[in-house]
């Protein structure tokens, strides 16, 4: 059946005629003429769609939709012969789906139990999407049985339930998006936006803009008005990492909004007020930073509330077969292979420093499953650097020798600029964003 529909009608003619209708459409229908006769049947079984009429002749349509939408999540059609107004604004403030007024045609009204119906699904599969979010962030997704991790989740567990703000900090690649995204889907604000920004990675220029939003004319190419992250987390959680790398000048408006909650868009002349949480992340050592006059030292004490410091791979090696497991089980699902690895190749992986963390571990399992031409991964199949295979005499390709001396080229340029990205990306003629872009795929940390 397409949907159960119930229909409370007390004029025969057009009960048997809705009825009719809907069985041949596919529905399964239930029609009945009394309110009280309809309320028994709502408590006994599961409809998908109410279709009442206001006048009945023992309880209004009205008290029906009132009593109903109290009790269960149910999509609620009101049919009125006097097309009131009244009627009409009462029901849909009360929670009506929409109504129609009589007489009406059939294709209408199969019409409107259809939109009716595909609202519902809508709102079924929101409330899903939103429980697999939730359970996709609770604390199993979170690999590791070490004493630093332990001393993680508790954090984590105290700080879900504030509106305090929080610093994570750590290397590239130690998790602290996933940890961030998992204080929101623990928090009373699940249910409001989560807004992510790579701060590293906004546009030179446009930086203030992506925050705080802008008016139409603000700048060339503002041709129109334009939210900022902060307005569209609204009620939730903004997530700002890599703030250590906001000029100074942003930097002051961020300390704004966390003191006032208050901020205006760029070429604005209205302050705006912001309920929200925010959780900022850095892989840089902020103290030095502050030190360096590269970050406001009253901006560092309003984000440092609550650190919650993850500690590198290399620091937490008795998790490294447990976050194994996990990424063998994602990728073999997702490419269909069924793969161990060896004893010999998982002492190997733990042996290793990984100054990529935990996104280098995963991105190597996804390659050891891609290319393994056996279903057991041995030490031999890891990478040289891994395995200890690496010969000195092995020939470099050209793209092995320009990418290392790119890498090196950058080090040193940020060593020149002190760690400035804004003005190595300068001095090396690329953007911003580009930089960080390289610096990530290298593993660079400065």
């Amino acid at each position: 059946m397409k949907g159960t529909i119930l229909i409370i009608e007390d004029e025969k003619l057009m009960r048997v005629t809705l009825e009719d209708a809907l069985k041949s459409a596919g529905y399964d229908v239930i029609s009945l003429k009394t309110g009280k006769e309809a309320l028994d049947a709502f408590r006994d079984n599961s409809f998908d769609v109410v279709v009442t009429d206001v006048r009945l002749p023992d309880i209004d349509g009205i008290d029906i939709l009132r009593e109903i939408a109290q009790t269960k999540d149910v999509q609620v059609i009101v049919m009125t012969a006097f097309g009131t107004i009244k009627d009409a604004v009462e029901a849909m403030k009360l929670g009506a789906f929409d109504y129609i007024t009589k007489p009406f045609s059939l294709d209408e009204f199969l019409l409107l139990i259809e939109r009716a119906l595909d609202v519902k699904r809508l709102k079924e599969e929101n409330i899903r999407l939103k429980k697999d979010l939730s359970r996709c962030y609770c604390f199993p997704n979170i690999i590791g049985e070490s004493p630093e991790m332990r001393n993680v989740f508790s954090l984590i567990e105290k700080v879900s339930e504030s509106d305090s703000t929080v610093l994570i900090l750590g290397e590239s690649g130690t998790g602290k998006e996933l940890i961030a995204t998992t204080i929101h889907y623990q928090s009373r604000r699940r249910d409001k936006p989560l807004i992510k920004v790579n701060c590293a990675a906004l546009p030179d220029g446009l930086i203030e803009s992506e925050l705080f939003g802008h008016e139409k004319g603000a700048f060339t190419g503002a041709i129109k008005r334009k939210p900022g992250r902060f307005e569209l987390s609204n009620g939730g959680t903004i997530f700002l990492d890599e703030i250590g790398d906001l000029p100074l000048s942003t930097q002051s408006k961020i300390l704004r909004v966390i003191q006032e909650r208050t901020f205006d868009r760029v070429g604005g002349t209205e302050t705006l007020s912001v309920d929200v949480r925010i959780i900022a992340a850095t892989n840089r050592n902020l103290e030095a930073e502050v030190k360096k006059g590269n970050f406001r030292e009253d901006l560092y004490y309003r984000l440092n509330v609550i650190p919650i410091p993850l500690p590198p791979l290399r620091q937490r090696r008795e998790d490294i077969p447990y976050l194994v497991d996990f990424f063998l089980d994602k990728y073999k699902n997702k490419l269909s292979r069924n793969i161990r690895f060896s004893k010999d190749a998982i002492d190997a992986l733990i042996k290793y420093d990984y100054p990529g963390n935990i996104r280098e571990l995963e991105n190597m399992i996804e390659r050891c499953v891609t290319l393994s031409s056996s279903d057991m991964i041995q030490k031999d199949d890891l990478p040289s650097f891994i395995s200890k295979k690496s010969d000195t005499n092995r020939q470099l390709s050209l793209s092995d020798v320009a990418a290392e001396a790119e890498k090196e080229y950058i080090i040193r340029i940020l060593k020149t600029t002190k760690g400035n990205r804004t003005k190595a990306a300068e001095m090396l003629g690329i953007s911003r964003k580009t930089l960080w872009e390289k610096m990530n795929a290298y593993g660079i940390e400065l």
